[in-house]
């Protein structure tokens, strides 16, 4: 078991664990406690009732954050012709087509998410998928990073949408701001990520669909919120 400091431990006595809290109060709550020395991430977290095991269960998708996640998102577009300049205009941070695949290959990665035009995927699987595929920065449709609409995508992605997904223990993790972001605003994006969450519920999933909801910073301890 790993030792936690004083100062965490002071931020655990802050946390009623028999405590259930509203939204407006766990919102309120989480910036109390992200006292580090840096602007700390605000993440969610929700146990699903779902069988991870099964495909046809899996939970995936992306949700637009009303107010982003509070930080830069540098994007990588693969395309050809006119939508080069369609991504360039539409603020991506680097643009190519075969010679970007092939520079990505050769190990470069200042990218934090990758979005492709579907007449690049044939290269992109056969040159990318073992090297991105692991790190979760394949271009899929359902995570709304392949399509014919480069600008749109890399706008959205510039933006603050987010995509999430379940672990294979059935949770999603997800940053849905920063501790400087105003309480209200933790609370709307919270509340657009738990909305996505309910669209995506597989048709197969049985009982009660999301069990738990938790937020957390960086460097503190977790907070139980009610799901009412």
């Amino acid at each position: 078991m790993p030792k936690h400091g004083k100062r965490y431990k002071a931020l655990v006595a802050k946390v009623d664990r028999n405590k259930v809290y509203t939204v407006e109060e766990a919102t309120a709550l989480v910036k109390e406690i992200a006292t580090a020395k840096f602007d700390e991430t605000v993440e969610a977290h929700f146990r699903l009732g779902i069988d991870p095991r099964k495909s046809d269960q899996n939970v995936r998708g992306t949700v637009a954050l009303p107010h982003g996640t509070g930080r830069s998102v540098r994007v990588a577009v693969i395309t050809q012709g006119e939508k080069l300049a369609e991504a360039e205009g539409a603020g991506a941070d680097v643009v190519g087509s075969g010679d970007l695949i092939d520079r990505i290959a050769g190990g470069f990665m200042d990218f934090d998410a990758v979005v492709a035009t579907p007449d690049m995927m044939a290269q992109v699987g056969q040159k990318l998928a073992r090297l991105l595929g692991p790190r979760g920065l394949l271009p899929n449709p359902k995570s709304g990073t392949v399509g014919p609409d480069v600008a749109g995508m890399v706008r959205g992605l510039k933006a603050g949408r987010i995509e999430f997904r379940n672990d294979k223990t059935g949770v999603v993790h997800a940053p849905i701001g920063k501790a400087s972001f105003e309480a209200g605003n933790i609370a709307e994006n919270l509340t657009a990520l738990h909305a996505a969450l309910e669209g995506a519920k597989p048709a197969n999933a049985k009982g009660v669909y999301i069990r738990s909801m938790y937020l957390t910073t960086t460097m503190g301890p977790s907070i139980q919120i009610t799901l009412a």
